[in-house]
């Protein structure tokens, strides 16, 4: 610079001077909020790699581990359901009982019946007893999808229609 010296602006040397204090104050309280939150990170990170349960590494693999074996029961339990809703499925679900006399001369009173008995794709038995003083009869009849290979008496036909609309108060649910 060839000997010449730089010359400042007195305003502006009047700010540095009257600036120079708060500027190093502004530094310093920066410099202790950044230390600050380094700590906080650095103890956050030293409570995580050495919980409780060890180092981050164990944690992390006997969450792992956990995670496996809950999807192995996830696994096993679905396989419970879909055999235990199959069972369901082919359960008693409709029961239609009707009691009639069987014979016109009134031998019988109501003692005779019929019972249908129903899954929920209407498949099942009919049962029916007709009584008299000196003999019973009990009968069965097949059904698959409400339908029987034998021809239904009325009152047999009757059981099955109240059996039937005791599973349509309980719709079979879609899969």
């Amino acid at each position: 610079m060839n000997g010449a010296s730089l010359s400042i602006p007195p305003g502006i040397v009047s700010f540095l001077t009257a600036a120079g204090p708060l500027l190093a104050l502004g530094s310093l309280l920066f410099s202790l909020i950044l230390f600050a939150i380094v700590f906080v990170h650095h103890r956050r990170i030293k409570n995580i790699s050495s919980g409780a349960h060890g180092s981050l590494e164990e944690t992390l693999s006997r969450l792992s581990r956990d995670v496996k074996e809950l999807q192995q029961f996830r696994g096993e339990l679905q396989q419970y359901l879909k055999h235990a809703e199959g069972r369901i499925h082919s359960s008693l679900r409709g029961v239609g009982v009707v009691r009639f006399n069987a014979f016109q001369n009134g031998a019988g009173g109501n003692q005779s019946f019929a019972i249908a008995l129903l899954d929920e794709k209407h498949s099942g038995v009919v049962f029916s007893a007709l009584y008299s003083r000196d003999r019973v009869g009990v009968y069965a009849k097949p059904l698959e999808k409400g339908v029987s290979p034998f021809t239904l008496s009325s009152e047999e036909e009757e059981a099955v229609a109240k059996a039937q609309a005791q599973l349509g108060a309980h719709p079979r649910r879609e899969q």
